[in-house]
């Protein structure tokens, strides 16, 4: 079931170094706070997942905390390539990183099969394309029952999951609004999982079809608003362009790159993120 905490609680008591981890979200709900309070207790070797890695896998990429990276897509939404991912693969800076590229399907029932228990997901997909030529985990089966040639990648099963959403009430119910990504499966998929929250309520108040991880699979609920920000929270705030067109400017030097990150997040707490998103609504 899961327990309220605060995140650098749940932090130390989810995430070890050497851990597989996803900080899932899908345009907006990218749980910006989690990865910073990762980064400031100094966990390493992470073999992180992502269908979408953004500008907060560059950051965890940039400071040296990423052994490998499972993907399927990376990029500065909007702006451009992802500098400290490039300058590791490139150039071996902080350190080379291994990385496995995938699909947006194979990324997205490889959770599936993850949070169903099973070892694999099948489906049909990669015909015609060249990635398993780089990618050994993208292989193929044959269906007993047709003959057809089907994708098969494994599943995936992070150690712990971190997901950001709207609300949680007091049973530890979650909801998560807007768009849905594989918020759901990836919580679901992982042995352990930390969702940060806009706010803590009495009842959800939501409909019968809303997306809602229930409080018996959630290990830690923290209550961080703005917890989100640069991305957005649908219903609480918008998206910080700036901060992404920003990014690409401190990210392209290692000094800038390596002072942003002291002041913004090493020497930052998690409450500061309810200041940031202050701020976006007030110029707003």
């Amino acid at each position: 079931m899961a327990k309220f905490m605060t995140l650098p609680e749940a932090v130390a008591q989810n995430l070890s170094s050497g851990d597989t981890v996803a900080f899932e979200g899908f345009t907006h709900l990218i749980p910006h706070a989690s990865a910073h309070e990762a980064i400031r207790q100094g966990v390493k070797d992470l073999t992180l997942v992502r269908m979408t890695p953004d500008v907060i896998y560059d950051q965890l990429i940039g400071i040296g905390a990423v052994r490998k990276l499972i993907f399927s897509y990376a990029g500065n939404p909007g702006v451009g390539l992802l500098r400290r991912l490039r300058g590791a693969v490139e150039n071996g800076w902080p350190h080379a990183i291994e990385i496995e590229e995938h699909s947006h399907a194979a990324m997205a029932n490889a959770y599936e099969a993850g949070a169903s228990g099973l070892p694999f997901a099948v489906f049909r997909g990669y015909k015609g394309a060249e990635l398993a030529r780089v990618n050994p985990n993208i292989r193929s089966v044959t269906c007993p029952f047709t003959g057809e040639q089907l994708a098969a990648v494994p599943a995936i099963r992070p150690d712990v999951t971190f997901i950001h959403a709207q609300k949680a009430d007091r049973k530890g119910n979650v909801l998560i609004e807007g768009i849905i990504g594989v918020q759901k499966e990836a919580v679901l998929a992982a042995k352990r999982s930390v969702v940060t929250v806009e706010e803590i309520v009495d009842d959800l108040s939501t409909h019968p079809n809303a997306c809602v991880l229930p409080g018996w699979a959630v290990t830690a609920i923290c209550l961080v608003p703005g917890g989100a920000h640069p991305s957005y929270a649908h219903g609480y705030y918008p998206r910080d362009n700036a901060s992404y067109i920003a990014w690409d400017k401190i990210a392209a030097d290692r000094d800038t790159f390596l002072a942003w990150m002291k002041e913004n997040v090493l020497d930052a707490t998690p409450e500061d993120f309810a200041g940031r998103i202050k701020d976006l609504r007030s110029a707003a």
